[in-house]
């Protein structure tokens, strides 16, 4: 036996079974010559060795990452050519994975964990797509002019732990979360709006103590909204310039990334009673610095430190903006610093977008810092927004008291903070998608939206409402902002579910799984893109794929019922109920 470090790829057909259901000699017929006339020649070219082939795949070691990455993506843009004069349920697709690792050379054929990872690459691969393992992502970086999109941590069937997945975006494919490093071309980079843009990255925590680690992020966090409510400027969203939290990466890369024209990084340091923020403001095209200062304060003047940093801020990117835009990031969320450090630490656990326990535990700390402060607007919001996802991740089925007490504290916010951009869009949420009140949640909305046109989650949730309401036109655009303002937000499934439950009601099923698909790889655990796949699937007619669909969404949440879903959702068109209804039937889902 010989060992030695390979490039393997693992290539299947999806749906072959289906396709030799249909018409086994005209499916078999069209795969030969699809192995001879591309195929084959692509593997010769790119240096390939074909190891060995099945019924309907192939596995083929390279001598490195770039040529087995070449190789796949000019078979899978040549079949995407071919397959466009092919009926749907005629053509072939290929899903290709692909990974360096150490194998086991024996009797002419190679064994051992670079085979097994390549496979299992390759099954959660879509049709017509690549996946690569972060391996082989560092060997091409820079070297193949493709964009890749980042799908992190993913569980590999027996394989031990997790582990990082890159998708390569081909033509056609929806650029979900760009993660593309130095493999993005120029061109390929976000357009600059058209007004000063700016992403806030995540300060580092200079106090030596990782518990304080929430308060640095706050402070981030708080930054960030005093310069989304400047109309003037275009503000990534803290939840996708926290993607590079802990990472040492190229500004100009951020840049290009996020499409903005200034990054804004920093630090904080915080000793017993005493702050210390410094901050520099960097032009992302160039690298060069504009601007750089250090602020100090006692604990008890937090608030007018931020509001010294965001008033730098603006004045250095643009002096012309008006006294007033700079007044408004000036407003104090409350005068208990103890409910403003719970609220905080509520908001890191929230954000975790992970488990019934730190959603829990962030419902519990908002709750503590809405009693210490009973005219604080924030905790109340985010106290209902912890209702709204326990239900959506299916961890609670949403009870009757559930409904009342979201409704409560959604309105207590508003009551006590009608201009407050993010507790109105939480609050607005809450109310248009959990409780029923769809009008009043769209016009909450809609205002925070106007007070604030850069909140990523605002336009997120207004699709949703607008969808609800059938404006699937506003829908789409809505969702289409929240994309652009937050591309690597950890709740960007919410919109990429968005964007395929307004195709699935527009008739547009293809459309909707691309979508659907791209919201189950973002967040495996939510169960409504699950249902979303499920939906599409069975009305395309891929019943087989639909049932699939909807045993991972059962694994995620057995409760369901399709009475249950139609009950909590909020559609004001009964069509649209039945389409849903109809199409959860045909995927296996009880009444």
């Amino acid at each position: 036996m010989e060992r030695r470090l390979a490039a393997v790829l693992a290539a299947d057909i999806a749906e072959y079974s289906r396709l030799m259901g249909a018409d086994e000699e005209g499916t078999l017929a069209r795969l030969k010559a699809v192995r001879k006339g591309i195929v084959d020649p692509a593997i010769t070219s790119h240096r390939g060795h074909i190891v060995k082939t099945t019924g309907d795949g192939v596995l083929v070691e390279f001598a490195s990452a770039v040529d087995a990455v070449r190789h796949a993506v000019e078979v899978q843009r040549c079949m995407a050519e071919q397959n466009a004069a092919v009926p749907q349920n005629e053509r072939i697709e290929f899903r290709i994975g692909i990974h360096v690792g150490d194998v086991i050379f024996d009797d002419n054929d190679i064994f051992g964990d670079g085979v097994n990872i390549a496979a299992r690459l390759e099954g959660i691969a879509d049709p017509g797509g690549v996946c690569i393992s972060d391996d082989a992502y560092r060997q091409v970086r820079g070297k193949v002019e493709i964009a890749c999109d980042d799908l992190g941590r993913q569980p590999l069937k027996n394989i031990a732990e997790p582990m990082r997945v890159w998708r390569v975006r081909l033509t056609g494919q929806t650029p979900s979360v760009v993660r593309s490093g130095s493999a993005v071309s120029q061109s390929e980079a976000l357009p600059l709006p058209d007004k000063p843009s700016i992403a806030v990255l995540p300060f580092q925590n200079m106090s030596g103590d990782p518990e304080q680690e929430y308060f640095a992020d706050g402070m981030v966090e708080d930054i960030t909204t005093g310069l989304s409510r400047s109309k003037s400027l275009f503000v990534i969203a803290r939840t996708s310039s926290f993607t590079y939290k802990g990472k040492a990466v190229d500004i100009k890369q951020i840049g290009r990334e996020l499409g903005v024209r200034y990054v804004l990084e920093g630090s904080v340091r915080k000793s017993g009673n005493r702050v210390r923020i410094t901050g520099q403001l960097v032009d992302a095209a160039t690298g060069n610095h504009i601007w750089a200062d250090r602020y100090e304060s006692t604990l008890e003047d937090i608030f007018d430190l931020q509001d010294r940093v965001t008033m730098s801020v603006i004045g250095a990117i643009s002096p012309q903006l008006e006294r007033a835009e700079i007044a408004r990031a000036q407003r104090k969320p409350t005068e208990s610093l103890q409910a403003y450090d719970y609220y905080l630490r509520a908001l890191a656990s929230f954000y975790c977008f992970s488990t019934r326990e730190a959603n829990m535990e962030a419902f519990k700390l908002a709750q503590t810092a809405s009693n210490l402060d009973p005219n604080f607007a924030a905790p109340f919001a985010l106290a209902a927004d912890c209702l709204v996802q326990r239900w959506g991740f299916g961890w609670s089925s949403g009870t009757a008291e559930e409904v009342g007490e979201a409704r409560r504290l959604a309105r207590r916010a508003i009551e006590i903070d009608k201009d407050d951009p993010t507790a109105l869009a939480l609050a607005g949420m809450a109310l248009a998608l959990f409780v029923g009140e769809v009008e009043d949640g769209a016009a909450l909305l809609t205002r925070a939206i106007t007070l604030d046109p850069n909140l990523a989650l605002a336009r997120i949730w207004n699709g949703w409402a607008q969808l609800c309401l059938g404006n699937e036109a506003a829908a789409i655009e809505q969702f289409q902002f929240g994309l652009r303002l937050s591309p690597f937000d950890p709740r960007i499934f919410m919109a990429q579910n968005g964007m395929a439950a307004t195709h699935f009601l527009a008739g547009r099923y293809d459309e909707g799984c691309s979508w659907a698909k791209t919201a189950v790889q973002q967040n495996p655990q939510y169960v409504g893109s699950h249902r979303m796949l499920m939906a599409c699937h069975a009305m395309a007619g891929r019943v087989e794929e639909a049932q699939q669909a909807w045993a991972a969404a059962r694994q995620i949440d057995p409760n369901q019922r399709i009475s249950i879903v139609m009950n909590r959702w909020q559609f004001r068109r009964s069509k649209d109920l039945q389409l849903f209804a109809e199409a959860f039937r045909i995927a296996g889902m009880p009444e």
